[in-house]
Order: structure tokens, then C-alpha cells, then sequence
């Protein structure tokens, strides 16, 4: 995980505590209550920031995987090519061959 690119959500995560600190202030007499409250906001900010994390990387595999496709249908397209143009010249041949036994 790089850091400097999630420095919105990382923020976003901490105005989430703070203002569900900020909303439980009255129940401050029940601390458990309190820091519940938050210890549920800090674990439902890491979720968001652990979801992100993996669709990034989903977002990087695809992108690997799209490179790879695109590559291997290049090579295969080059390779049918190939074969079209070696079929095509060996038809060519025999034709060349069967023409001159038909003209003689």
C-alpha cells in the first residue's frame, strides 16, 4: 500500500471518528458506549480503505491481464499471417504446376 495516494481516504476515515466522536459526546458518562462507537467507525473506515486497496489491485491485474491478451492475439494474429501467406503461395505453386501439365 502506497501511502501518498490514499491521503483523501485516510482523511475522510479520520473526519468519520471525529464526528462520530463528535455525536456520541453527550454519552461520555458511558465511556464504553463511546469508545465502541468509535473502535466501529475506525473498523468500518479501514474497510472502505482495505475495499479500495483491493480494487486497485483488481484495476492492475485487469490491466496486466488486457497487456497479455492484447500481446498473445498480436503473436497469433502474425502467426495466422503467416500460414495464410505460405498456404496461399503453396496454392499459387500448385496451380503453377497444374496449369503447365494441363497446357502441355
Amino acid at each position: 500500500m502506497d501511502i501518498p495516494d490514499y491521503p483523501p481516504d485516510i482523511l475522510l476515515t479520520a473526519v468519520m471518528v471525529i464526528s462520530t466522536l463528535v455525536l456520541i459526546l453527550r454519552f461520555w458518562q458511558d465511556l464504553i458506549i463511546a469508545v465502541a462507537a468509535a473502535l466501529m467507525m475506525l473498523s468500518l473506515g479501514g474497510l472502505f480503505l482495505s475495499l479500495q486497496i483491493k480494487v486497485r489491485n483488481l484495476e492492475k491485474n485487469v490491466i496486466t491481464r488486457e497487456r497479455m491478451l492484447r500481446t498473445n492475439l498480436e503473436e497469433i494474429s502474425s502467426r495466422m499471417n503467416e500460414k495464410y501467406d505460405q498456404t496461399t503461395s503453396h496454392l499459387e505453386d500448385l496451380i503453377g504446376e497444374f496449369s503447365k501439365r494441363v497446357y502441355k
